[in-house]
Parts: structure tokens; C-alpha cells; sequence
């Protein structure tokens, strides 16, 4: 809890809670919603590279904790960050609801099941992002490269899936409150993934960030 206090008072970068307000762009007619939550992936990066120029992980290494809870900090703090984004991606779509519902022809529509979107768009980001940052904390560009070109592919996969998959189509594609037991199992199901990726992600970050030598 103490190293979960030190990241948000002292490695938060302000575009962060900035980009909780992108969440407006489910407001946009005919857009492809998921992309809001690309933006607080943006974010991470710049906490990332700001605890590089800041030597963060060197300050950090010198406190009473170890490589693991130094890992487990950061990632919780993410992890608040991107459950902060999704309750904000909720409320727009109680606004877009009180504004009126549009079909959405660039993929999924302002209904529930976008947030079950955005679990697995998280849980995405964090799997392949942090193992490959922490095998070189000097190195942010390239893990937040790979990181974000799956984001992208599974981002038009999911777009495509709203004309091509029946089950997306005819069911998770529609107003809400239509197909509501469908789209509760679809967001459990993109939680529970979002959960065990994160859960493998820290694991494999701890090991290889526990080889890393800071050169204090």
C-alpha cells in the first residue's frame, strides 16, 4: 500500500487523469469506441518514461522493498488507471443513453458490451507490455510499440467481428439493455481475462526485473 502511495504521488504523469476525459469520444457518431481506451495505455508510457528520466526505479531500489513489490506498485497503480477508465467509459455511455441511441457503423455500439472491450484491451496491453519493459527499464519505445500494435490488431478484429461473428453481431452489437445475460457474460468472461493476464504479466515482469541491474 505505502509503494502504491509513492507511485501516485510521485510517478503519475498529469496526461493520465487527462485521458480519463478521452472517454468522451464515445459520444462521436460512428467510432470506433475501443480506441478511447488506447489512450490510457498512452498513458502508462509517459509515467514509464518519466520514471526513466527521473531514475525512478534507482530511487525506488534504494527504499526497504524488494524487486517484486517494486514491480507489483507499478502495475497496481496501472491497474487503478485502467479500472478508473472504464467506470468513466460507463458513464458516457449512461450519457449517450439519456442523448439517445445511433446504431454504430465503425463497430461496437455505446452499449455494455464495450466495456468487455476494454477489459481485454487492458488485459492485452499489460501482457505483452510490462515482461518487455522490465527486461530493460531504459527501454521504453519498443515494448509500448509492440504493446500498441496489439492493441490495434485486436482493435480491428473487433471491429470486424460486429459484421462477421453471429454471436458479436446479433447479440453483443445491440442496444442495451437487448441480449443483457449475454453481454454480463461476455464482460465477466473479458474480466476474468483481464485479471489472469495482468496476474501473468507481474509475475513474468518480477522475474526479469529481478535480473536487471539499475546501476545505481
Amino acid at each position: 500500500m505505502n509503494l502504491l502511495k509513492k507511485e501516485f504521488r510521485l510517478c503519475l504523469h498529469p496526461t493520465a487523469p487527462l485521458f480519463l476525459m478521452l472517454c468522451t469520444m464515445i459520444l462521436i457518431p460512428n467510432y470506433p469506441y475501443a480506441v478511447s481506451f488506447f489512450y490510457m495505455t498512452l498513458g502508462v508510457f509517459f509515467i514509464c518514461l518519466t520514471g526513466r528520466e527521473t531514475h525512478d526505479a534507482a530511487f525506488t531500489a534504494a527504499l526497504p522493498v524488494s524487486r517484486k513489490q517494486m514491480v507489483h506498485g507499478r502495475i497496481g497503480m496501472v491497474c487503478c488507471l485502467e479500472l478508473a477508465d472504464i467506470i468513466a467509459a460507463a458513464v458516457m455511455l449512461w450519457v449517450k443513453s439519456l442523448i439517445g441511441f445511433t446504431p454504430n457503423q465503425a463497430g461496437m455500439d455505446a452499449n455494455i458490451a464495450l466495456l468487455g472491450e476494454g477489459f481485454i484491451l487492458f488485459g492485452l496491453f499489460n501482457l505483452i507490455f510490462f515482461p518487455n519493459w522490465y527486461k530493460n527499464i531504459n527501454k521504453v519505445g519498443v515494448p509500448f510499440l509492440l504493446s500498441s500494435a496489439a492493441v490495434f490488431v485486436y482493435i480491428l478484429l473487433a471491429i470486424v467481428s460486429t459484421y462477421a461473428v453471429p454471436f458479436v453481431r446479433d447479440c453483443l452489437d445491440t442496444q442495451d439493455p437487448a441480449h443483457l445475460p449475454e453481454k454480463l457474460l461476455f464482460i465477466g468472461a473479458a474480466l476474468l481475462f483481464f485479471t489472469g493476464a495482468t496476474w501473468l504479466s507481474e509475475r513474468a515482469s518480477g522475474k526479469r526485473f529481478a535480473m536487471v541491474d539499475l546501476q545505481l
